[in-house]
């Protein structure tokens, strides 16, 4: 297994520390579960760069890098209900422009197309990360302190619109679909 799968896999195993830290909500938990999630994002990151800058892109990595991703966010998001700073509407929105996505996706495999990630996809990523951490380390509720509420809603905006991007580049693989 190459290096950038391994970062990959790393992440995955990283998601039940993040949850196990998140889960007594103390705020030495609170800040050890940040910095493993810090470091658990890094790694995406990372090999992403070193598949690229060395020409080692697998179909494992194309499977599991995206995976990994997702389990990890929604893992803290769903922690984040728990504790009652995220509401469970916005996650399920999340969670439904991701299926939406995957589904479109695979979709275009079965055609022979690969549907890459986008910009508006990265920085709807990074946008989660950062209220994620915020959410984290702060435990203001997302509707409640003014940075939380900028945050959430542009973390819904860019969500949705980068969704919606998705399928308006590649919603001509649905045409064709039995």
């Amino acid at each position: 297994m190459n290096l950038p799968n391994k970062l990959s896999v790393a992440r995955m195993a990283l998601i039940p520390v993040v949850v196990a830290l998140m889960y007594p909500g103390t705020p030495v938990c609170n800040v050890l579960s940040a910095l493993v999630f810090a470091a658990a994002t890094f790694t995406d990151f990372l090999d992403g760069y070193i598949a690229r800058k060395h020409h080692i892109v697998t179909d494992f990595g194309k499977f599991v890098d995206p995976v990994a991703d997702k389990l990890l966010v929604l893992s803290a998001l769903i922690m984040l209900i728990q504790h009652g700073v995220m509401p469970a509407w916005m996650v399920v929105v999340i969670l439904a422009r991701e299926l939406c996505v995957d589904g479109l996706r695979m979709v275009a495999v079965g055609q022979g197309r690969v549907i890459a990630a986008g910009r508006l996809g990265k920085i709807k990523t990074v946008s989660q990360i950062v209220l994620i951490l915020w959410m984290m380390l702060s435990h203001q509720p997302a509707l409640r302190h003014p940075v939380s509420i900028i945050l959430t809603v542009w973390v819904l905006v860019i969500t949705l619109w980068s969704g919606v991007d998705y399928f308006v580049k590649n919603g001509s693989c649905l045409r064709n679909v039995r």
